[in-house]
């Protein structure tokens, strides 16, 4: 890849790459220090990569300094079954706060796969090039993911 190359793909996938790093961390400051180090791997291995896979390079090296980070911070992650006491014992929730809610319990691998698949709309291929998956474990995953998910809020709407 050359520099010209290297200035598309910035141009091309920051916006879409912030997104989902931004969708998983919901931490701005975080999320662009992941994006920029994701930008400054590319062009230390642009000799390395091709222009036409520099997306799925960027959101695979995107995607494993955010598992890294979410580690090495050790982030407080929801327990399933206290999700319905903080609502509703805190009934102010909007449905947005909700949702992040009940994403931040999916595994890494599934909250990635949803984020990637219903807010950026990318194929099951696609995401499976980004995160080194199968066509097949994607679709599992995001079945498994899902269905969490509408466990979870059919549970809070039995709580109302």
């Amino acid at each position: 890849m050359n520099r010209k190359e290297y200035n598309i793909a910035v141009k091309k996938h920051t916006s879409n790459l912030y997104g989902f790093i931004f969708g998983f961390l919901r931490d701005t400051e975080d999320s662009r220090d992941i994006v920029q180090d994701a930008f400054e791997k590319l062009w230390k291995n642009r000799k390395k990569v091709e222009f036409c896979s520099s997306k799925a390079w960027l959101f695979r090296t995107a995607y494993n300094a955010l598992i890294n980070f979410t580690k090495k911070k050790q982030r407080t992650v929801y327990d399933t079954d206290s999700i319905p006491e903080q609502i509703v014992v805190n009934n102010r929730f909007e449905y947005k706060e909700i949702v992040e809610l009940v994403l931040s319990t999916l595994p890494p691998t599934q909250k990635s796969i949803v984020l990637l698949r219903d807010l950026e709309g990318y194929t099951y291929e696609e995401i499976g090039e980004i995160l080194d998956l199968s066509d097949s474990q994607v679709k599992v995953y995001l079945y498994r993911a899902r269905k969490k998910i509408k466990r979870q809020l059919n549970y809070l709407e039995l709580v109302r």
